[in-house]
């Protein structure tokens, strides 16, 4: 796996029981897979050398994120060493024009949008959707609210343009709320398909997974579901892949965003669903029958650890545990700071307004931000 985050520590973990033999690709030791992953190598991923160095004597290649440069897993394949998802999948997931341009051709709705040159384009652009505000995307390299701007005047369209890459104009949509749909899908083209769920944000940053999306219409789930699925086939995804949606208020849905790897919206797995999306990923790849994605509770939330002025997160252990002995811990490594990822929780049971209330406030009490 190229990449050392916690997507890869926890896709390691998946790997354990079915005797896998997991090397990582990391940035540096204290990356969160290489504190557990025993064989690790410290590199630059953006190095073809460095990646052919990597690939000698793996089966495949995948990824905890979709940062390697297109070019450099095309020489990957031309070595001839499989790279699921391959880069005529990921380049999707890479550069949000391209994504745009395919899901055009497939006819998959989006919001309205096109790449813009300058501020005065910008302007151009607000009229043809009906005004401003409109939201602005670097093409490459954004994450977590990173490379998104909300734009209110053409004044405030100049930012995005200083870093020298296309940017893409989307439509503010009137959305009720954001869903996701998480499938996987292997190279002989078996897939299965998760529950729909609700992801709340908070600047940006995913917050709260609910699954499956609470009120969701049956008839839209599916077509959430159906429409990943047509997503995953059309592009030649293998692996995980989550579809990010916009629920809008007149009850359609829209594609926001692709993420082709396991993904925040689908860590509730890990404890809520018979085969993780971690599980199911690693089987993907390795073209083995992908495991039953169904929910084990009728509620599953997820809520995000995010550090803040309480560094000492371990201590809090105690309360959690003896607070909700049924609550799930899955802490990452990294040192603690303000608003950064740092871990997550997973609850479970029959009463929604118990499972998200018990989330959250383990996770707030291991962010320090309750006390009791």
């Amino acid at each position: 796996m190229v990449g050392g985050g916690q997507l890869a520590r926890m896709t390691h973990e998946a790997g354990i029981p079915l005797g896998i033999k997991f090397k990582i690709l990391s940035d540096t030791p204290q990356d969160s897979a290489a504190q557990v992953v025993s064989d690790v190598v410290i590199g630059d991923y953006r190095d073809l050398d460095t990646l052919r160095a990597f690939a000698r004597g793996c089966d495949v290649i995948t990824f905890d994120h979709e940062h390697v440069p297109t070019e450099h897993l095309r020489a990957l394949e031309a070595d001839g060493v499989p790279v699921r998802p391959g880069p005529d999948a990921l380049v999707h997931a890479q550069d949000k024009g391209v994504m745009r341009a395919k899901l055009d051709e497939i006819g998959a709705p989006s919001p309205r949008h096109r790449i813009v040159s300058d501020p005065a384009d910008v302007a151009a652009f607000a009229d043809e959707v009906g005004g401003f505000p409109v939201i602005l995307k670097t093409v490459r390299g954004g994450y977590d609210g990173k490379g998104v701007w909300f734009v209110r005047t053409p004044q405030d369209a100049q930012a995005p343009f200083r870093a020298g890459v296309p940017v893409l104009a989307e439509e503010k949509v009137d959305f009720a709320r954001e869903l996701a749909a998480n499938i996987v899908r292997s190279p002989h083209g078996q897939a299965v398909a998760y529950p729909v769920v609700e992801s709340r944000q908070v600047d940006g940053v995913c917050d709260t997974v609910i699954a499956p999306a609470p009120n969701l219409p049956e008839a839209l789930a599916g077509e959430a579901q159906a429409l990943a699925l047509r997503i995953a086939k059309e592009l030649d995804v293998t692996g995980h892949l989550a579809v990010e949606l916009f629920e809008t208020t007149d009850g359609r849905i829209l594609v926001n965003e692709l993420a082709m790897r396991p993904h925040n919206s689908g860590h509730w797995t890990q404890d809520g669903a018979v085969t993780s999306q971690f599980a199911n990923h690693v089987r993907a790849v390795l073209d083995l029958p992908l495991g039953d994605p169904r929910p084990r509770a009728t509620w599953t939330v997820m809520a995000n650890v995010l550090g803040g002025d309480y560094p000492d997160m371990y201590a809090a252990y105690l309360h959690c545990m003896a607070h909700d002995p049924q609550l799930k811990i899955h802490m990452y490594g990294k040192d603690v700071k303000p608003g950064r990822k740092v871990g997550h929780v997973n609850t479970y049971g029959d009463d929604l307004d118990d499972v998200l209330e018990r989330a959250r406030h383990a996770a707030d009490y291991l962010r320090g931000t309750v006390t009791q």
